[in-house]
């Protein structure tokens, strides 16, 4: 069982937490875009073997949070410590999905006096960096909407005003996960855009702007995994990502997409486990 509860953050907005509850490690989950922040449950099984509990939350807009327009990756670790402090928990790991990652990097990188050790599965690195090609394999739907992102607010409204999916954003691969365990993420992306767009401009606005932190400032243990064949999240930004961090592990694999690279998601688990 899932609890659900609000944690207020002083100025009159709040937070929507998720908690499995238990005495274990936590691992707190850091969702993507656009999600909502329920917790991953085919990793359920896995966590429950290993003893690890799940917090995680809405970030500002999504779900049941208070919207925070003008939000950077960075103000996500106040965000975590003051769910943390809530719910009594001191030390934790983050995982992170798409764009959770950058946001379990800013915790790492921000509290590390509390977080343990960091999984990034399907990472957007930095816009804007030496050494990387940043929209090179990304799909022209992706493209086209960082784009506009990068060229501020009023264009990105404009840009979701008309958007629609685009299936071939996704790999067949994407698509097996999708209908088979990973269909979860219907019940975390339909509840995320009844809300509409403004949580998901939110994100990308700020993926493309400063993060707040550098990724080499992590010191805790990080093990990144990406699907060779991502169009979301292209495998050269894991792979720049993983030379910054000199505590970190990489490991692609070359069949996977930004969702089926989730089935390696228990192992990453006994990973965290062995280091909690």
């Amino acid at each position: 069982m899932v609890n659900e509860s609000e944690v207020g953050l002083g100025d009159g907005t709040t937070l929507h937490t998720y908690d499995t509850g238990g005495s274990g490690p936590v691992v707190f989950w850091h969702h993507g875009t656009p999600n909502i922040g329920a917790p991953p449950s085919p990793l359920f099984p896995a966590a429950e073997r290993l003893g690890l509990r799940w917090v995680s939350y809405d970030r500002p807009g999504y779900g049941g949070s208070s919207p925070r327009p003008g939000r950077d990756v960075a103000s996500v670790a106040s965000d975590v410590e003051k769910v943390a402090d809530a719910l009594g928990v001191e030390r934790f790991a983050v995982f992170g999905h798409s764009g959770g990652v950058p946001h379990a990097f800013a915790c790492a990188a921000l509290l590390p006096e509390r977080v343990s050790a960091l999984v990034g599965v399907a990472c957007l690195a930095p816009y804007g960096v030496d050494g990387l090609d940043w929209f090179a394999g990304m799909s022209a739907a992706g493209v086209g909407s960082l784009t506009a992102a990068l060229a501020g607010r009023e264009a990105k409204e404009n840009y979701e005003a008309t958007a629609e999916f685009d299936e071939q954003t996704f790999t067949p691969s994407d698509h097996a996960a999708l209908a088979g365990d990973w269909k979860w993420f219907l019940d975390v992306v339909g509840p995320a855009i009844e809300g509409g767009p403004g949580a998901l401009i939110d994100d990308d606005l700020a993926y493309v702007a400063p993060w707040g932190f550098q990724p080499s400032d992590v010191t805790a243990p990080v093990l990144l995994l990406h699907g060779g064949a991502d169009r979301i999240a292209p495998v050269a930004h894991g792979e720049w990502l993983a030379r910054q961090c000199a505590t970190a592990e990489a490991r692609v694999f070359p069949e996977d997409g930004h969702i089926s690279v989730l089935r390696h998601g228990e192992a990453a688990l006994e990973w965290l486990a062995e280091r909690l």
